[in-house]
């Protein structure tokens, strides 16, 4: 039986893309208006003159802020006190995925529009319609549901191309995630439209990558935004977001989400093992993907996905995530109590996970 909602309204992102991508500015916000910027201090930096310059004469900004380091209710609420976020017509979230997540939870609590400006391409946050927050020490803590993406995002491929290339590389793991988890999870069911589409569409988060992605990570590397490295960047943040949105049409996270994730929220549960600190959210789901690979018997598939990662040098062992293996005897028991798999084709079991984690590092023994 297909389970579906009645009436649904669904709104997909608007983006530009491109060297001068703030240029479009002009045409797409509203002219007169007051805008505050709120984003990390690395990427409001790299930004900062490119938006000055496309915003003169059309939109005044008031002030450029700090989003305080978490995308947390703590900072939200700080935000939301501030005096030009209270005069600011809309809001323009720079920088990367907390920054952005941050921005967006604010502007759907006080009521105002949200504009995105990534400066780099590790998560699809600058496209999708829901805030992932995090506790003040960095755990998780519950996605936030929005009614839609920004109104528009500026994707800059000069400054995306010219930020650290370790953001990048971890956006490559976030983003296949989507196609492993979402084909998983929704294995045996009877899909509503939207959650089908959003399933087809996880496939494109995986084949460019294959396709592309070892040349986009070299191109990075030069700080030169080629077609391979753009096909990349629209792929992490605009494709996996597209399918996040359908996915989660019904504010369900069934669909949405897997082991892969369930892997990386139990390693950040455990704030002693420094996951969140050391180590990038997609950077430590690509390793999840792999533990995913093997407890669901794709082995072919895990073959091919390990030799990805290390041929961009993704982790493929637990050392190189901060983690060793006396520490999964408190992880796993927690990885089976995340939400990201309630929803699962079988139940994952402790002796499931722990021959996955057992065969991967077997694989980098060899």
């Amino acid at each position: 039986m297909i389970h579906s909602m009645p009436e649904y309204s669904l709104r997909l992102p608007a983006w530009t893309v491109g060297e001068n991508a703030l240029e479009k500015l002009r045409e797409i916000c509203p002219k007169g208006q007051n805008a505050v910027v709120i984003g990390g201090k690395k990427g409001t930096a790299a930004l900062r003159g490119k938006l000055e310059k496309a915003a003169e004469g059309h939109v005044s900004i008031l002030d450029f802020l700090w989003y305080g380091g978490e995308a947390s209710e703590e900072n939200i609420r700080a935000l939301s006190e501030k005096d030009a976020v209270q005069k600011a017509d809309m809001l323009f979230a720079v920088g990367g995925g907390k920054a952005l997540d941050t921005c967006k939870a604010l502007g759907f609590r006080i009521h105002k529009p949200v504009y995105a400006f990534p400066t780099i391409a590790s998560t699809c946050a600058a496209c999708t319609a829901v805030a992932i927050l995090y506790h003040p020490d960095g755990s998780f803590a519950a996605p936030c549901f929005l009614p839609g993406p920004p109104c528009h995002t500026f994707i800059d491929t000069e400054v995306i191309a010219s930020a650290p290339e370790r953001y990048l590389w971890a956006g490559l793991g976030d983003t296949y995630a989507k196609f492993f988890e979402s084909t998983v999870s929704s294995k045996g069911d009877d899909l509503a439209y939207y959650h089908a589409l959003g399933v087809s569409v996880s496939r494109s988060c995986l084949e460019p990558l294959l396709q592309y992605g070892e040349k986009a990570f070299r191109d990075h590397r030069k700080k030169k935004a080629t077609e391979e490295l753009t096909q990349v960047i629209l792929t992490i943040i605009v494709t996996t977001a597209i399918a996040s949105i359908l996915l989660t049409a019904d504010r369900i996270i069934d669909y949405n989400t897997g082991l892969a994730h369930a892997v990386f929220y139990a390693l950040t549960a455990f704030p002693e093992l420094h996951v969140e600190r050391d180590h990038l959210h997609g950077e430590v789901v690509g390793f999840g993907v792999l533990i995913l690979l093997l407890a669901d018997g794709q082995e072919d598939m895990f073959r091919k996905m390990y030799a990805f990662n290390r041929s961009v040098g993704l982790p493929t062992e637990l050392s190189q995530i901060g983690v060793t293996e006396k520490d999964l005897e408190k992880v796993l028991p927690k990885v089976l109590s995340m939400p990201d798999i309630a929803h699962n084709p079988y139940p994952v079991t402790l002796d499931m996970l722990s021959g996955a984690f057992r065969k991967l590092q077997e694989m980098s023994q060899q």
